[in-house]
């Protein structure tokens, strides 16, 4: 006991086991934590002591957590693991004896999926260790087996089995899109137009003497597709795996696109076309998340789009280029420069696609500045939130998707 300061006891053998169990569940869903780290979580709650679960929560959350990632995460777990508030206050009795009624922090939805899952492949303890009102309940978790079911699933409700299940669906995505004319010329026997050039060549070789006339056709090729994607908070989910079907794009076999360019922002622009091109996905994402340090941050769409348009437009917009534009359009900064940059973007595409994940809603109106800025100056817009989605984004070369509707109301 130290004097002027809360109680000091060791934790019980029976808490440093379900503490254990916990940073399992963690493991599960797909936190990294290390032995060191529970050790540490367990040195904590000795030396800390704690009167208040929400203490209990903070400790461990400060000693398991490394990454702005997993705080989603670590919220459900926690939430289901210790949901038992029976069995959480018994532990806490066992250090102190001032217990109050305090809530840990409500959990956030989006990773109740995974947090599920995790808790579903946990090892069953053995009821002799606990007594019967300290037994944690278990959710039946649901195992989709129509694959249909998962096609039209939302991404951010998706459990880890699913996630994983969906990369290795879109792996297997396709985006076909039609050649485009060029100013090029290739020799062509059957072409419309002739060639003199190949004509007197051939002549002089024979003496001066044509044979045939020469023909040429206008060279088509695929065009080169660029994509800039958001990887603020409010799309982590959905960048990850929208990097992923541009990485199945710039990797598929017969050449469907030319050049296939990727730039990411939050907020400030990043580059990470180099690192798309490594032939392992994971690595891939990996050599991304790497380069681009503004993950899960906040959101400047207006000056990550101009300072693509003064850097990279030249560069990367040659050959009738398609850009994809991932956002949900939540827009901090000025509106009036997002319209003037979205505008200048849109006259240097051939074709400028929104995929906005927030289209998943029924009842979507653009009422926020951002969106009701951009929505003039796209080609279509088109959800990009589920499988089903990825899929029907061959019609987004051709279609307006949903942008004209929307324009009603803006």
């Amino acid at each position: 006991m130290m004097s002027g300061g809360p109680a000091r006891t060791a934790p019980d053998g029976r808490l440093v086991e379900n503490i254990v169990h916990f940073a399992r569940a963690l493991r599960k869903a797909g936190v990294k934590l290390g032995t060191a780290q529970v050790e540490t979580a367990i040195r904590a709650l000795e030396a800390a002591g704690f009167t208040r679960r929400v203490d209990f929560y903070y400790v461990l959350r400060a000693t398991m957590v490394t990454r702005a990632d997993d705080l989603q995460i670590f919220h459900q777990v926690f939430a289901m693991f210790w949901r038992d508030p029976q069995f959480l206050e018994s532990m806490l009795h066992m250090l102190s004896p001032k217990l109050r009624e305090d809530k840990p922090p409500s959990p956030k939805p989006a990773a109740h999926r995974r947090a599920a899952d995790a808790m579903g492949d946990m090892p069953e303890r053995n009821p002799r260790d606990l007594p019967e009102r300290q037994e944690l309940e278990r959710d039946a978790l649901l195992s989709w087996s129509d694959n249909a079911v998962l096609r039209r699933m939302d991404f951010e409700q998706m459990s880890s089995a699913e996630l994983a299940e969906a990369q290795s669906a879109i792996r297997r995505l396709t985006l076909p899109v039609p050649p485009v004319l060029t100013r090029r010329m290739r020799p062509d026997p059957h072409g419309a137009r002739p060639d003199p050039r190949a004509t007197l060549r051939a002549a002089l070789r024979r003496g001066g003497e044509i044979g045939r006339i020469a023909r040429r056709s206008t060279l088509r090729r695929p065009p080169d597709l660029v994509a800039i994607c958001d990887i603020s908070g409010s799309m982590s989910v959905y960048s990850r795996l929208l990097l992923r079907f541009l990485h199945a794009l710039a990797h598929a076999p017969g050449r469907q696109w030319g050049r296939v360019s990727a730039f990411t922002f939050g907020t400030h622009l990043t580059n990470v076309t180099r690192a798309l091109r490594q032939a392992d996905p994971d690595l891939a994402l990996a050599a991304i998340g790497a380069e681009a340090d503004d993950w899960q941050g906040g959101t400047r769409i207006g000056e990550a789009i101009g300072r693509f348009n003064k850097d990279w437009s030249r560069r990367v917009l040659g050959q009738n280029a398609v850009v994809l534009l991932i956002t949900d359009g939540l827009e901090r900064g000025d509106p009036a420069q997002l319209a003037a940059q979205m505008q200048r973007l849109s006259l240097s595409a051939r074709r400028l696609i929104w995929l906005n994940p927030l289209l998943r809603f029924d009842g979507f109106q653009p009422r926020a500045a951002g969106v009701r800025a951009m929505l003039p100056h796209v080609s279509s817009l088109h959800a990009c939130h589920s499988l089903d989605s990825l899929s029907a984004l061959s019609d987004a070369l051709t279609e307006p998707g949903l942008r004209d509707r929307l324009l009603h109301q803006v």
